[in-house]
């Protein structure tokens, strides 16, 4: 069986429900965009938040949905306009879902209980949400769900991984670390940070690889046949063989086991 970890929110459950006059406007900032948050588009109906939806195609898109009153809303909001900065490839929304009867309808459809609540999409589609995230864990969410650019390689089948261990680097003798996971994975999601910044500065010696193996049946049939029970599993291969395999999302085991395959004496 395989093994995830649920996160749970610490949040109290706010009231989304708003008087038939307009709300009153919050002070937290949140309601209005400034300058330096041009990149947060803030919606205000069913049909904008589809439209924006829509036009990201298959961007990942980061929804913050919060509330006036919610202090925890306005913490978090200022590390997503830094987010969005710096995340060019990344679409984020914002909905406030007391601001008026159109964003307290949005909320009910999408099933928003508690703020601040982020949902991430891809192609139209809510692939991964959580309730009550600080910092830290929000742009580990970003780095695993919209990862595109970085020096891992993205596998989606078991012809995939075939290609990486035989065609591409059976011969250079690199060594192949692959990551195996699930889409919704508290710890897979907690040790990709890690697992980029090692793709960067071991790039001449080792190839780093994940895979989600929910994605589809190929992908959970490999699962099965590597005899993977518990994720993260990191299967090391090199010449075209798996040569040995990490369970777990501790940073230093993983960086010791990786030097370990790599013939460095680890004490």
């Amino acid at each position: 069986m395989l093994v995830t970890h649920q996160i749970k929110s610490t949040n109290l459950k706010i009231n989304l429900t708003v008087s038939a006059s307009k709300a009153e406007a919050p002070t937290t900032g949140l309601a209005s965009a400034k300058p330096d948050d041009e990149r947060v588009q803030q919606v205000h109906s069913i049909h904008e938040f589809d439209a924006a939806l829509g036009a990201s195609k298959n961007r990942l898109v980061v929804v913050e949905y919060a509330a006036s009153h919610s202090l925890n809303s306005s913490k978090i909001y200022p590390f997503m306009v830094d987010l969005s900065r710096s995340c060019n490839d990344v679409d984020f929304l914002l909905v406030m879902g007391d601001e008026s009867e159109e964003t307290r309808r949005l909320c009910e459809r999408e099933n928003i209980r508690r703020v601040p609540h982020f949902s991430f999409y891809k192609g139209m589609e809510k692939i991964h949400e959580e309730e009550g995230i600080g910092p830290d864990q929000l742009f580990g969410d970003v780095l695993y769900y919209g990862d595109n650019h970085s020096a891992v390689v993205q596998i989606h089948s078991r012809d995939d991984v075939e290609k990486l261990m035989e065609e591409e680097h059976k011969i250079d003798g690199k060594l192949i670390v692959l990551d195996v996971g699930l889409k919704h994975c508290g710890p897979c999601v907690k040790v990709y940070p890690t697992v980029i910044k090692l793709s960067r500065s071991m790039a001449d010696k080792v190839v780093f690889a994940r895979m989600n193996g929910d994605e589809n049946e190929s992908c959970m049939q490999f699962l099965r046949d590597m005899n993977v029970v518990e994720v993260p599993t990191f299967l090391f291969i090199r010449d075209g063989k798996i040569c040995g395999r990490y369970v777990g999302s501790g940073k230093g085991e993983l960086i010791g086991e990786i030097l370990r395959y790599q013939g460095v004496r680890v004490t």
